[in-house]
């Protein structure tokens, strides 16, 4: 079994006495809802052992008036390998970027080349993985089947389901076979990401190809976002789903009335469909109208959005660049995600505590990976961000090698330092790591 998986049940729990700290690390953090001083010491296994006001250490890293707050896990990003061009993506650049970005666990999808549905496909990406992680990642199998999920389900990290065609998924499961598949991964004990569309509600005009984000949004119809959830509920109890890359108030509304986990992302938070962009800004599910844009923000602000992933899923310039109806769809993300987030709460649009919730705490544990918090028993993946150094978006200087982003321009707050079980791997900005990132699995009940 690769990786650092442990067995199925509670995380290490409460290692204090366990072990001491072998380093100190000394700064500002979000802690008992409000920022303060605070200490954190980390064993010799990268995991932290207490966290106070003061901690004794034979090691000691003072960051000054700087903020520590805990790595990001991304749950949706799309490194295209196998199967993807060396100019768009690749484990090594994606993470990376993700590194850069303050991400230190990545969810990398199967829609890949091949498709992650059998043994085969899964040992061929685990090979080309090990070696090449800059963080760790957790693998996706292909939700296609009962009889692919039940063979997968010893090796993956979680499921994904794919309700309508996208990248790499040109025919999906009929919908009559949407009840058996969530039944076998609710056997499984694994999570499941969904991709809510429904093909059917979709307004294709063949006589009228899409031309600009708005009529994307018009071919594929909050409606078929709509009816796909539907579709997906009620889910079975015990099952641990995911609505990927949720896009209205109203389904937003509806999975947190039911107690279901989603996920925003940020061009859905933040872009609008608007009649003059390129097939830059063309994404499945579409961007929607930005009063639509609008309401689904007031939901991430107020905290009604449990996870927010990236759905970092690059392609080359040239092909974007070509007519819009036939450009593949999908933008670049992961190293973005958190540092527009930030400059958000520097603005005092959001607050520090919903970020930290829908960005680190929240994904890590519905994947079942003890981080994402600044709390003993969690892996020490944390950053360090200057709140002051505002940085200006430019594809050209992000780590995704197709070189663009729909955020250019924007501002962003990267992290000045980066560390994985207390060992940086980013130092001034920079990438110092190297490739010994882990593939995981769930390491207790997901919660």
């Amino acid at each position: 079994m690769p990786g650092r998986a442990g067995p199925r049940g509670r995380a290490s729990g409460d290692r204090s006495n366990a072990a001491r700290p072998e380093q100190v690390f000394a700064g500002r953090a979000w802690v008992a809802g409000r920022l303060q001083p605070v200490e954190i010491g980390v064993d010799g296994d990268g995991r932290i052992v207490r966290v106070a006001r003061r901690v004794a250490g034979p090691r000691r890293h003072d960051v000054g008036d700087r903020v520590l707050l805990p790595s990001s896990t991304d749950i949706h990003v799309h490194f295209r390998d196998p199967g993807g061009p060396a100019d768009v993506e690749s484990f090594e650049t994606g993470t990376v970027g993700a590194a850069l970005g303050g991400v230190g666990l990545v969810g990398d999808m199967p829609n890949t080349v091949p498709p992650v549905v059998d043994l085969d496909a899964w040992t061929t990406k685990v090979d080309r993985a090990m070696g090449r992680l800059a963080v760790d990642a957790l693998l996706f199998g292909a939700a296609n089947s009962p009889a692919v999920i039940r063979r997968l389900a010893p090796y993956v990290s979680a499921f994904k389901l794919y309700m309508s065609p996208t990248t790499g998924v040109g025919k999906p499961p009929l919908p009559g076979s949407v009840g058996r598949i969530l039944d076998a991964v609710s056997a499984a004990g694994l999570g499941l990401s969904v991709h809510a569309e429904a093909p059917d509600r979709f307004r294709i005009r063949p006589d009228r190809p899409p031309a600009s984000p708005p009529d994307w949004d018009a071919e594929r119809p909050a409606e078929a976002e709509a009816r796909a959830v539907d579709r997906l509920l009620p889910a079975p109890p015990s099952l641990r789903l995911n609505v990927a890359h949720v896009t209205t108030r109203q389904v937003a509304d509806r999975l947190a009335g039911l107690g279901h986990c989603f996920e925003a992302t940020p061009h859905h938070l933040l872009l609008a469909a608007r009649a003059g962009d390129d097939a830059r800004f063309k994404v499945n599910p579409p961007l929607r109208s930005e009063a639509e844009r609008a309401r689904l923000w007031e939901a991430f602000r107020d905290g009604r959005v449990p996870i927010v992933a990236s759905d970092h899923a690059p392609h080359a310039a040239s092909e974007k660049a070509g007519p819009f109806a036939e450009a593949p769809s999908g933008m670049p993300g992961v190293e973005t995600l958190l540092p527009l987030l930030l400059a958000r709460v520097r603005d005092g649009e959001l607050p520090i505590a919903t970020l930290l919730r829908a960005a680190c705490d929240r994904p890590a544990r519905w994947m079942g990976v003890p981080q994402g918090r600044l709390a003993v028993g969690h892996r020490a993946n944390f950053l360090v961000v200057d709140f002051r150094e505002r940085r200006t978006i430019s594809g050209r200087h992000l780590h995704a090698p197709c070189g663009w982003t729909a955020f250019e321009g924007w501002e962003g707050i990267f992290p000045t330092e980066h560390y994985r079980d207390g060992r940086p791997i980013v130092l001034d900005g920079q990438f110092v790591g190297d490739r010994s990132g882990s593939i995981l699995r769930p390491e207790y009940a997901l919660s």
